[in-house]
């Protein structure tokens, strides 16, 4: 009992850790947690399907207590864009589990990696409405990233900031498509690789009630310390964990 209790230990507080960091920042739960998961020796499967179950209270939540601001008619074709790719990323990521888990270990850290750069150099210029051509890159190119790795949240983040809303129909948007893809996500999840995803997704379940109470501590951290101090913390994080991915044959001791 007690070795089952300590085997969990690491999942559990890359889980807070990942959670906590979403609350105060506004971005990086997926960067943090599925690689971090990856070298605690789960699958990309596994730790998507955590981290999917870890925060289906907080977008229950944030959908909810934004209802106001959301525009549910607006949420239908990205929402449906992005549902469409999602399977399109599962289906690349059941051809790469063919490859060793150092080379999945490299693939995940370059994907941190460029998107870690690319929220270090990109600052789009709020504006009343985008060409479209911007949401036909935006919205498949974050379920296919869903689909493949569990980060689909940093393109539609870019979308987002690059229109004049106010802070509340940003994060009402972004809760929203998040619910819309949520359980379609862990669906497509199971039917493709099995009951090997179970025991994580019921043991992020089970962590729920720690992980409002992260969430709250985050919420008033991010607070405390600012947001774009914490942004600046978060992406040095996020920058070494990708360069970590890239370098794991030779961290691997290969």
């Amino acid at each position: 009992m007690i070795n089952e209790i300590v085997s969990i230990l690491p999942f559990a507080l890359i889980l807070c850790i990942g959670i906590f960091v979403q609350s105060a920042a506004g971005f990086a739960a997926g960067l943090l947690i599925v690689p971090a998961l990856m070298w605690c020796g789960y699958s990309i499967p596994e730790a998507q399907t955590s981290l999917l179950v870890a925060t289906i209270p907080q977008n229950l939540w944030g959908v909810w207590t934004l209802r106001d601001a959301i525009s549910f008619s607006k949420l239908k074709v990205p929402g449906i864009t992005r549902l469409v790719f999602l399977p399109i990323g599962i289906a690349v990521l059941r051809t790469l589990e063919s490859y060793s888990v150092i080379t999945l270990r490299q693939v995940v850290g370059g994907v941190v990696l460029a998107v870690t750069i690319a929220m270090m150099v990109l600052s789009p210029r709020p504006r009343t409405s985008l060409h479209r051509g911007w949401a036909f890159l935006a919205f498949p190119l974050s379920g296919f990233l869903q689909g493949l790795v569990g980060m689909g949240g940093p393109a539609l983040v870019f979308w987002v900031q690059a229109h004049d809303w106010d802070t509340r129909r940003i994060r009402g948007f972004l809760f929203g498509m998040f619910l819309i893809s949520m359980f379609p996500a862990i669906g497509l999840l199971y039917y493709t690789f099995g009951a090997r995803i179970i025991r994580p997704g019921l043991l992020a379940a089970a962590m729920t009630p720690l992980l409002l109470l992260v969430t709250f501590a985050g919420l008033r951290f991010g607070n405390w310390l600012g947001r774009a101090r914490l942004r600046r913390i978060t992406l040095g994080i996020l920058f070494v964990m990708g360069i970590a991915g890239l370098a794991a044959p030779w961290l691997s001791g290969r």
